[in-house]
């Protein structure tokens, strides 16, 4: 079983669905997932733009959005794999990213906690 990939951010990488579908090499998978974020964004979102090897991913690829997310590239230039052992936690950009996912603070706060 793989390890546990958590982005800098608090999401999840290794359970995201373009993440899976990256790895298992599932062209169909990834343009079911782009179809889906299609909807649930509200934009035109494409294969390329959802294939992921995930944030800590030295070389990529990375979703659209995660190649130039400012909470990545920050964590990234502070040399800290998340958010998690940063002295500014949680900085207003992370406070503003917890308000449409929950979740990422809760990972966050528990990696901070020591779990």
């Amino acid at each position: 079983m793989e390890a546990k990939m958590i982005a800098s951010c608090g999401l999840i990488c290794t359970e995201c669905p373009g993440y899976i579908a990256t790895r298992s090499g599932d062209e169909e998978a990834l343009a079911k997932v782009a179809a889906e974020w299609s909807v649930e964004y509200g934009g035109q979102i494409g294969t390329e733009d959802v294939r992921c090897n995930g944030c800590l991913s030295p070389d990529g690829p990375w979703m659209s959005h995660c190649s130039v997310c400012k909470i990545r590239a920050c964590a990234s230039g502070k040399g800290l794999d998340t958010c998690a052992g940063c002295d500014d936690y949680a900085c207003e950009e992370l406070r503003g990213f917890f308000g449409f996912v929950p979740a990422a603070k809760q990972t966050l706060d528990a990696l901070r906690a020591g779990g």
